[in-house]
């Protein structure tokens, strides 16, 4: 039996019960104790080096790709990656092949791991287009934990640990980079969740989000694995069968075997959801079809999402509109979504507390236990020290977060250019995120811990998409998004700049109505700009009111909830060079029609 790399994951792991359920698929009720983890994860490392013909001091560092289905088998998988000091990069199946291909030649991946679910699409992105082919094998299906006794060796020291995990970019801006996480920043990620968020055995995550961003595989996988919890796989995500879920705990047997009937998901008892983290776009899905259910499943669910079984419900990924989360807490009788900041490169930075009076609307609250972060002004380039949150003229100061310690990644892979941008001289990471700090009454007074005291942060954009500039006046695109989103006649919303000869930048407005927007506007027409400005008048300073509105059928959004906010610009307004040209034709026009030459 192969030993592992000893680290503080399996080291926790091995202290954990060994009778207690690491996983279970929930559609198939299949699950797998802790007792058997690590002795899986030592089989599948011992395979790996038998694949590969490496040794344990061969493979240290080489990159090991696979493309496996949410489950005990991606888990072991990637442990056993952990556990052989290499880089495991995991793929998205849904990708296309030339994604997959672009990952594995950047990343010059030694090996590339399928499933029997993706084989086929393992042999498509081995056929062609590689620079190098890697090896290509599959992973071998697990159906019963192992049944040894004793425990798994652990060698070396958890501080010496190398390998670590290896994510890729969205690539909005230019060609995905690879984000390397070192084993050791992934345990300080970790560990920082556990002592904000409370992980603990007696807690059952239900899983629901892709495993190739940080938000499924930190917060929804390593972590709970650290603190020994259970966590429930169901993936891909169909909001029928997660609110069947939900209710299996508090149905009659009878009436979880008549609504599972044909739901392709196991009808067996199930313990009721204490911990479940998704994207603002879930939870709004979620609040849509809740009306719709049968009624006995309807209050099963209200049940199953009060605060004595649901004792955490987490938002991220993206903004959270206001309406969304006061309709869950109205829905939940009280249980109030925490918003949390976090991207590839630092895992999870800024939280909102476990006490309700620190989960503030609008705010992602304080930086995590272990995180250092600043706010640093765009223009001056100085720190914005606390207590200088106002300006002079009596505005907030807003500046870029930046972040320091030991949840920071270390570099993008092979790009030491893209790597120098990102850090300043100092060693603070550069996020691209513009922020206020505010104190808020009541809230940052420790309640949740000692890190969460003080002013808190609020959002305001991306640097460069969400901070519009027009007429001099910086606008927070998420903060208009956040007001459209509060109105009836609006159901989702993107708000973009736009090249302006007379303002520099214009706000404008994407929009997909709602059921009562359709008829909403004068004659019963279909609600307008001018409906549009006329609502937002008494909310926004004029300048901040969108001037121009396409109402659209659809948003795209990726996997995480998120706006490519320049594909969309070209998408519905057209070329933003073309749009510059044309408001300078119509400057021009003005201008000699006041005869200003």
């Amino acid at each position: 039996m192969a030993a592992l790399q000893r680290s503080a994951l399996f080291e926790a792991i091995q202290k954990h019960n060994p009778d207690d359920t690491a996983v279970i698929h929930s559609l198939s009720g299949r699950s797998f104790k802790y007792g058997s983890l690590l002795h899986d994860v030592s089989a599948a490392k011992e395979r790996l080096l038998s694949l590969t013909g490496k040794t344990d001091d061969s493979i240290v560092g080489e990159r090991v790709a696979f493309l496996v289905e949410n489950g005990y088998d991606y888990v072991v998988t990637l442990l056993a990656c952990l556990a052989s000091n290499a880089i495991a990069v995991p793929l998205a199946p849904s990708f296309p092949a030339s994604e997959l291909r672009y990952i594995i030649n950047h990343s010059e991946a030694l090996v590339l791991l399928s499933s029997a679910k993706f084989a086929s699409k393992a042999k498509e992105v081995l056929q062609e287009g590689l620079d190098k082919v890697p090896i290509g094998a599959s992973v071998e299906k697990i159906t019963h934990g192992a049944q040894h006794t004793g425990q798994v060796e652990l060698r070396g020291q958890a501080y010496n640990a190398e390998g670590g995990m290896m994510l890729y970019t969205s690539g909005t801006t230019a060609r995905p980079k690879g984000v390397l996480l070192p084993t050791l920043v992934l345990q300080a990620q970790a560990h920082s969740l556990l002592e904000a968020w409370k992980y603990t055995p007696e807690d059952h995550l239900l899983h629901v989000l892709p495993l190739h961003h940080i938000h499924g595989t930190v917060n929804a996988l390593l972590t709970p694995l650290l603190a020994g919890s259970t966590i429930e796989f169901m993936f891909p995500f169909n909001v029928d069968n997660l609110w069947k879920r939900f209710a299996a705990p508090f149905l009659s047997k009878e009436q979880v075997n008549g609504h599972y009937n044909g739901a392709h998901t196991s009808p067996q008892r199930k313990e009721p959801i204490t911990f479940f983290t998704v994207v603002p776009t879930v939870w709004a899905r979620m609040l849509q079809t809740h009306p719709a259910l049968p009624t006995e499943v309807r209050q099963a669910t209200n049940e199953a999402i009060k605060r004595e079984h649901l004792r955490l419900n987490i938002s991220g990924s993206a903004a959270l509109p206001t309406p969304t989360k006061q309709a869950w807490s109205l829905l939940s009788c009280g249980n109030i979504l925490l918003e949390r900041f976090g991207m590839t490169e630092v895992g999870m930075a800024l939280s909102c507390g476990l006490a309700d009076e620190d989960r503030i609307d609008g705010s992602v609250g304080w930086p995590l236990p272990h995180v250092e972060a600043r706010l640093v002004d765009s223009d001056t380039h100085e720190v914005i020290k606390i207590g200088q949150d106002t300006t002079a003229d009596g505005k907030e100061a807003a500046g870029e977060i930046q972040l320091r310690g030991p949840t920071i990644f270390k570099g993008y892979w092979r790009n030491p250019e893209a790597t120098k941008k990102e850090f300043t001289h100092d060693g603070w990471f550069k996020t691209g995120d513009i922020a206020v700090r505010k104190a808020v009454p009541g809230a940052g007074l420790g309640k949740s811990g000692s890190w969460a005291k003080g002013p808190a942060y609020f959002i305001h954009g991306r640097k460069s998409a969400d901070i519009i500039k027009t007429g001099g006046e910086k606008v927070s695109a998420l903060e208009v998004e956040r007001e459209l989103l509060g109105l009836p006649e609006v159901n989702e919303c993107a708000v973009v700049g736009l090249p302006s000869e007379a303002w520099g930048q214009k706000v404008a407005a994407v929009v997909m109505l709602s059921d009562k927007g359709l008829t909403a506007g004068k004659g019963g027409k279909e609600w307008s700009a001018m409906d549009m400005r006329r609502a937002l008048k008494d909310k926004l300073v004029a300048y901040k009111i969108p001037q121009d509105m396409k109402i659209v059928e659809e948003i795209p959004r990726n996997a995480m909830g998120k706006i490519n906010k320049k594909v969309l610009v070209e998408a519905v307004f057209g070329n933003p060079e073309r749009i510059r040209r044309r408001s300078m034709a119509v400057a021009e026009e003005k201008a000699k029609g006041k005869g200003i030459k």
